[in-house]
């Protein structure tokens, strides 16, 4: 299994997946400025739109779109618990992965991280941050998880909430979201993911800056 992904992107949740599950991969980092891979091939050969994550199965087969890769990675390793494989359960989880995808990564970090917005789109996603951190904050007011384990929507909001720190968002204001980033980040797995990304995520910027 091969993933290709960019050092503290929404590609992070599938690494931290994969180390929750114990799975053996293989590790392609992407210049999302370039679109090349390390070697200097295309990355749009493996997914035109030029975005991580994408996973290559042990069958060889190409998966896009980062709840789908997350999925696909849970049910490849059903054994790791990071998604129920059948019922309301397994509703649930996909249910808040596509609020992370839709109505956070896409609507309010998008548009704050990308260097092509304007002022204007970037006004728009934080008034749309408060009401979304809101109802975050109420359902994890009582809950150690999104639901009642750790699965790959945690693995999503995680990666998603690390990103607070760059567009200036201050969870104090949401304190059991601010509660749930840090004990998230303390286990084993993600802990894992975020210093190794941010190392790379370094010593990427030192080489562009060079």
């Amino acid at each position: 299994m091969d993933l290709y992904f960019s050092p503290l992107a929404c590609s992070m949740a599938t690494r931290i997946a994969l180390y929750e599950a114990g799975a053996d991969a293989i590790y392609h980092p992407v210049d999302l400025k370039t679109k090349r891979l390390a070697g200097g091939a295309d990355f749009r050969a493996l997914n035109p739109m030029g975005q991580v994550p994408v996973l290559r199965t042990d069958t060889g087969e190409l998966v896009t779109e980062n709840p789908v890769v997350l999925q696909t990675v849970a049910d490849r390793y059903p054994d790791a618990g990071l998604l129920p494989q059948s019922g309301i359960a397994r509703t649930k989880v996909l249910q808040w992965t596509n609020f992370i995808t839709t109505e956070l990564h896409k609507l309010v970090f998008q548009p704050l991280l990308d260097p092509a917005s304007n002022d204007g789109a970037k006004a728009y996603a934080r008034t749309k941050a408060g009401p979304r951190f809101a109802h975050l904050d109420a359902h994890l007011d009582t809950r150690e998880f999104l639901v009642e384990r750790f699965t790959i929507a945690d693995c999503y909001l995680v990666t998603t909430l690390n990103w607070t720190r760059a567009v200036a968002i201050d969870l104090t204001a949401w304190p059991a979201v601010l509660a749930y980033y840090k004990r998230t980040l303390a286990r084993p797995s993600v802990a894992r993911a975020v210093a190794e990304e941010f190392a790379l995520y370094q010593a990427e910027q030192q080489r562009g800056a060079a």
